[in-house]
């Protein structure tokens, strides 16, 4: 699967006429293709766009099969570029390559006769305040849990299930994590409400859990591009030291971890996993 990654945003630059300069960027994940254009902002539209990612096709011999772009600003703009000519623009968190190119670019613009000096962080993006999951959803109870990284790669991953979402190269073992690695994650029995908190699980495309401590603690769900959602709260100590421990096995797994939800606690019957990670 060709996957390329996309953005296309205002950069600390101007043009002679003392216009803010936009500049697209376009990767592969392997950053062995790359393209970028810059033009006024004036300029910045769709037709634009078009004519740039032609080119990128051109240039690279081929067409992806999908764009990923993480910043919210652009991605309507693209996808409006995008559709005559049968590209796919996937809204994505997961454009690991591209955030790096963007930081190192950061570090090489002052040094250009078009430097503004403005004030600019490259992939930094409003965060909106989390917002309370909807009622009707929840389930019968909630913890903090974790598995070993190979039961999660050599068994769980492997249970039927109605919704699943393990992208492959973020198996455990894959990333080089030991067999024993303790994979954190938060396990969810939602009885017979497992099926539709899956269904919105799904809409939302999860992308991440933070535990944040504070009056009272909370499990913090970040989703889509920059949604964040409110997924429980407590003020147990002992469920406190746990979110501790939580925190402290995803730094210690580069960041994975998993939301599990089931019907019950049997442990014989899953309905939905993801496969997350900061």
């Amino acid at each position: 699967m060709v996957i390329w990654e996309a953005d296309c945003y205002r950069r600390p630059l101007r043009d002679a006429a003392d216009q803010p300069l936009w500049e697209l960027l376009i990767c592969d994940r392997e950053f062995q293709f790359t393209y970028g254009a810059t033009t006024p902002q004036k300029s910045v539209n769709s037709a634009w766009l078009q004519q740039q990612l032609a080119i990128a096709q051109q240039k690279a011999g081929q067409s992806p099969d999908e764009i990923r772009v993480f910043r919210p600003q652009c991605v309507s703009l693209l996808q409006t570029a995008a559709q005559p000519l049968n590209l796919t623009i996937q809204p994505s968190r997961s454009t690991p390559t591209l955030k790096r190119w963007l930081v190192q670019r950061s570090q090489w613009y002052p040094s250009q006769p078009t430097y503004s000096g403005e004030p600019y962080e490259p992939i930094a993006l409003d965060r909106p305040a989390p917002v309370p999951m909807p009622d009707h959803l929840w389930g019968d109870q909630w913890r903090f849990g974790s598995l070993s990284a190979q039961d999660l790669q050599e068994s769980l991953i492997h249970e039927p299930m109605p919704f699943q979402s393990v992208p492959q190269d973020w198996f455990p073992l894959k990333l080089g994590l030991s067999s024993t690695t303790a994979i954190s994650g938060v396990i969810m029995d939602a009885g017979r409400r497992a099926l539709p908190l899956c269904q919105w699980l799904h809409e939302q495309s999860p992308a991440a859990l933070t535990y944040i401590p504070g009056a009272p603690d909370g499990v913090i769900l970040e989703s889509g591009l920059v949604d964040r959602w409110v997924l429980t709260t407590f003020d147990d100590e002992q469920v406190a030291v746990a979110g501790r421990n939580f925190s402290d096995r995803q730094q210690q797994a580069q960041g994975l971890h998993f939301l599990l939800v089931r019907p019950d606690d049997s442990g014989m019957t899953f309905t939905g996993l993801w496969l997350l990670r900061l």
